[in-house]
């Protein structure tokens, strides 16, 4: 995977973090990796990185992805770095998961979902528009991660098509959770739509039930395990795959 700049939002942990380590290993490794965090108290491992980076410039951006203003100003410092070349690859990582079902669901659950899973990355992906145009103006056909893309990391758990073949009701408790990220995946087809004669792709993605804090040590994956696999099936995205709902490996997720 060959790319000049990315942005991993939610990149001081789990999947972001192992993202932002992963990437600065790649044999072509990106010139710049912007990683944002929202507490500069759980940025120790990603200035490790930061600091160990020899080829690849970590940028680390405090953004709160319900922060307009704070969004506004990641931009501000992405655009500082890239200049007219744009920004190649958008990761909307960054998410929230707390636990509660029906009937014991409340508005704020809801709410605090949408914010973060829905309303969030739909808020980034538009502040950094223009830069994503500026990266797809620099090759002038087809769609794929090199030129521009917004990777969205959407979940399984947000598929109403899966979730009618589940027998366990203990996932149910993740309501607002799926309810976000359901809304997330439809949200993503309509920008894709919006924007398919732009050359941004734009993909939603679910890197499968790793080992994280928000999945806990039940998971089926490591991190290592779903982020090995991501970076290789980015390389073989294209137009095909624009608007899509797909899993780490790149097969079509039903939703």
């Amino acid at each position: 995977m060959e790319v000049e700049s990315v942005m991993v939002t939610g990149a001081n942990k789990g999947i972001g973090l192992e993202l932002v380590k992963e990437l600065v290993k790649l044999p072509k490794p990106p010139r710049f990796v912007f990683a944002t965090y929202r507490d500069e108290s759980t940025t120790q491992a990603l200035k490790e990185i930061k600091d160990a980076s020899k080829d690849t410039e970590v940028v680390p951006v405090k953004m709160d992805i319900t922060k307009t203003i704070e969004i506004a100003d990641a931009r501000k410092i992405v655009e500082s770095k890239v200049g007219d070349k744009g920004l190649n690859l958008l990761i909307n990582n960054a998410g929230v998961l707390a636990m509660q079902g029906f009937p014991e669901i409340t508005k704020e659950n809801m709410l605090l979902h949408f914010s973060t899973n829905t309303i969030g990355p739909v808020m980034v992906l538009k502040e950094m528009l223009p830069l994503l145009q500026k990266s797809a103006a620099q090759k002038d056909s087809g769609m794929n991660i090199s030129r521009a893309a917004a990777l969205n990391i959407s979940s399984s758990g947000g598929s109403m098509d899966s979730l009618s073949r589940e027998q366990s009701k203990q996932f149910l408790a993740a309501m607002g959770y799926r309810t976000s990220k359901a809304s997330l995946n439809m949200a993503m087809k309509v920008v894709a739509l919006t924007v398919k004669d732009q050359g941004i792709l734009v993909v939603n993605m679910c890197p499968g039930w790793v080992k994280t804090d928000m999945g806990t040590d039940f998971a089926q994956l490591t991190l290592s395990e779903s982020i090995s696999s991501i970076l290789k099936t980015l390389p073989q995205l294209n137009e095909s795959h624009h608007g899509a709902f797909l899993d780490r490996n790149g097969k079509v997720i039903p939703y």
